[in-house]
């Protein structure tokens, strides 16, 4: 097995099965145009080679220097025939491409299709695929907005990857990238090849617009650019972390334009859409997990959804290297990291409030030496979810309870695990709690 083939063997381990199929698999690895200082590749067409290049370049130049102690330079010809060897028809990938082109390198995997689904989301999801379907016309321009990880980047591409398909140009961007591209070509007096490049678009796309703030030459020359797409009908889709009246040093006339159009939010998921979530992302990637360890990573790894994929793909990857099966011990072991900086932002407060609210037991009850029955279950709830979803010991939970030591806690634990094991529905309960306890704290300012 020649050198380019281990390396691509080696890529296989390391990603999903659905990259490795539809990205990876068709490279062919051409021996003898590569040196050692150069590793070519050929791709069956132009998007997969920009995919490759934008994403897995830099892995692929390391496989090889860890296999050859040398790190190339990684080539991606596009090849209109399956021979490798007619190069004279085929079109280069450089790591930095020299002229745009009709579009931006979008996600092709995130699509409308592919986006799941909940109340906490469907406003957005419904008002994007609108805009998807006819753009310029509806909502100009649609800003989104939310936390980390909770899916507008995935709305976003899935706008721009549908108007490819309709042969439109598209261009997705960041603002940071907008930001560095505005800086070079300021410096360089190149403002005309910038303007073109973003204004002669059937669609721009903006990722991270908060980060505009207080940036004043990149406000007015992005205030004309949206004049002019806008004038032309061109449609403009933005996603925030946080609406435009709470983005600070941004100047009153863009936020009056980015209130033109329609804006959206994206609330955190409630538990039933992270487990479906959670479900697809197993099934696109050929993943199994039981039930019990996607209950366990819906219910306690908070909102992020990047977050939550990134676990799945690291819980397959240890349990492939480690022929280790997948049970739901496994899985918190591995996972245990995440969880421990996820519990360190999560006070014993934030639980007992909450708590106190969803119960509807008053909160100093909760912290009394009351023996009512609800609300020895709302503190022995409180105990249990302080235990599983704090750094706190038992020790330091008996202290805050006012209770003797730590076996009154473990008492407590006791308690509601057998509960657990004989109620389900006081287990979905439980869930719900733990799932709004991570989404509270969670939540962007």
């Amino acid at each position: 097995m020649g050198i380019g083939n281990k390396v691509l063997k080696k890529l296989q381990q390391e990603i999903s099965n659905k990259e490795w199929e539809r990205y990876i698999k068709p490279l062919q690895y051409d021996e003898k145009g590569s040196r050692s200082n150069i590793a070519q590749f050929y791709a069956p067409n132009m998007l997969i080679a920009k995919w490759i290049k934008t994403k897995y370049d830099k892995k692929i130049a390391h496989l090889f220097e860890l296999e050859s102690g040398i790190r190339p330079k990684v080539v991606i010809a596009v090849s209109s025939n399956k021979s490798v060897s007619s190069t004279k028809t085929n079109t280069i990938v450089e790591p930095e491409l020299k002229s745009y082109g009709k579009s931006t390198i979008l996600n092709p995997s995130f699509t409308f299709e592919s986006f799941i689904i909940g109340d906490s989301n469907q406003f957005a999801y419904t008002t994007a695929k609108s805009v998807a379907e006819k753009p310029g016309a509806l909502y100009n321009p649609l800003f989104l907005y939310g936390g980390v990880g909770l899916g507008k980047t995935h709305l976003i591409q899935a706008i721009g990857n549908h108007q490819i398909a309709m042969g439109k140009k598209v261009i997705y961007t960041t603002f940071e990238q907008f930001m560095n591209k505005f800086t070079s070509h300021l410096r360089s007096q190149t403002m005309d090849r910038f303007r073109e490049h973003f204004r002669e678009c059937d669609v721009l796309l903006i990722d991270d617009i908060q980060f505009l703030s207080r940036k004043e030459q990149t406000q007015e020359e992005f205030f004309h650019t949206f004049n002019e797409l806008h004038q032309a009908k061109k449609q403009i889709v933005i996603t925030s972390d946080r609406q435009p009246n709470k983005i600070a040093g941004l100047v009153d006339r863009l936020k009056s334009r980015f209130e033109w159009g329609l804006m959206a939010d994206i609330q955190p998921p409630g538990l039933e859409t992270k487990i479906a979530i959670i479900q697809k992302k197993c099934e696109i990637d050929g993943i199994q997990l039981n039930q019990d360890i996607i209950n366990f990573i819906a219910s306690n790894m908070g909102n992020n959804i990047r977050e939550i994929e990134g676990a799945i793909i690291k819980l397959n990857a240890y349990s492939g290297l480690m022929n280790q099966e997948l049970t739901l011990d496994f899985a918190q072991n591995v996972i245990k990291d995440q969880l421990a900086e996820k519990q360190s932002n999560i006070s014993i407060d934030d639980i007992v409030k909450l708590v106190s609210k969803e119960l509807n037991v008053k909160l100093s009850d909760i912290k009394s030496k009351k023996r009512t029955k609800d609300v020895v279950s709302a503190r022995r709830i409180a105990i249990y979810l302080a235990r599983n979803l704090t750094p706190n010991s038992m020790p330091q939970i008996a202290v805050y309870f006012g209770m003797k030591d730590h076996t009154a806690v473990s008492h407590a634990m006791k308690k509601i695990t057998e509960i657990i094991d004989n109620d389900e529905n006081f287990n979905v309960q439980l869930e719900e709690l733990s799932n709004k306890i991570n989404s509270n704290t969670s939540q962007f300012d």
